[in-house]
């Protein structure tokens, strides 16, 4: 059950899932008490090639609170050796030589595969362009166990920029890892959900279904996954301006939701949640973010200290 690179969200089967979701629940307890010196003498680079907030400080306070150390860049096009001309692949083989693991965001779709070909040290990958972000979809799950205490059965509604997506793309390929799951696609025809995923869900006789109306589906689905549309993904801006503003949750929608069910989103949010939903209980994303921190601190521990 050792887990080296994290690429994909595929890569993972149910018996790990569940290894770093009981991984997850000891580090929430580890944060309660103060943290841990479990990756001490353990350092890791995080390198960012595109902006974050969440996934570079979780990770980064994530190997902190394990007693480990960081060197990082947020700004990799610029302030690395990317600005001079050197290629992604060299930039690991150097970075590999003085850290423990690498964990990168880029740009580019495939990015982190590239990386993880030539790297000594495992490569994390933090977002690959539109491709995957597989430790969001991680916490993700992780977030719809804890608050719904199960994923099999569950009927879940993907909103928002399904074509650019990483995260949605990830999460869907998860979900195809439970029984019983249903997936609903609401989004504006220019991003809408690719092809490439529908093929995998079918492949895995995990029903989906597109839907143009948002307010019928929130009566149906116990986990709303709501996204921003990502205007930097956009080639042509009257295609953005087709998609921006389409879909809104607002508190006239999730009135319409089941008692228990939640409403996600990996964040940042621009307009497509409104502040006025933000207390009811069933609005989960700021819970989400926070577990973060608890599962990506399960992946280092499971990468750099299995044995503890």
């Amino acid at each position: 059950m050792a887990i080296f690179h994290v690429i994909r969200s595929q890569q993972f089967d149910r018996d790990i899932l569940e290894k770093l979701f009981a991984t997850a629940k000891e580090m929430e307890e580890i944060v309660a008490r103060g943290g841990s010196d479990i990756l001490r003498d353990r350092i890791a680079a995080t390198l960012f090639y595109e902006p974050s907030t969440r996934t570079r400080f979780s990770f980064e306070a994530a190997m902190r609170r394990l007693g480990g150390s960081i060197i990082s860049t947020e700004n990799a096009p610029q302030f690395s050796s990317a600005a001079k001309g050197e290629t992604l692949e060299d930039t690991i083989q150097v970075v590999g030589g003085y850290v423990d693991v690498i964990i990168l965001r880029h740009y580019e779709v495939g990015a982190a595969e590239k990386a993880a070909a030539v790297s000594s040290v495992p490569v994390i990958n933090a977002g690959d362009g539109p491709g995957q972000h597989p430790t969001q979809a991680l916490l993700d799950l992780y977030t719809i166990q804890k608050e719904l205490r199960q994923i099999d059965g569950i009927k879940v509604a993907l909103v928002g920029d399904l074509a650019n997506g990483r995260t949605v793309r990830s999460l869907a390929y998860l979900l195809a890892k439970f029984e019983g799951v249903e997936l609903y696609f609401v989004a504006p025809q220019v991003v809408a959900m690719r092809q490439d995923i529908k093929d995998y869900l079918t492949r895995h006789n995990i029903p989906f279904q597109e839907e143009a109306d948002l307010a019928k589906v929130a009566r149906l689905v116990d986990v709303i996954y709501q996204t921003r549309i990502q205007k930097e993904r956009f080639d042509d801006v009257h295609q953005f301006e087709e998609a921006y503003g389409r879909y809104i949750i607002d508190k006239t929608i999730v009135s319409l939701m089941k008692e228990r069910s939640i409403l996600l989103h990996p964040l940042p949010r621009v307009n497509e949640i409104t502040k006025d939903v933000d207390r009811d209980p069933r609005a989960a994303f700021f819970r989400q973010a926070h577990n973060g921190l608890y599962v990506r601190m399960a992946l280092l521990k499971m990468i750099l200290a299995p044995e503890k």
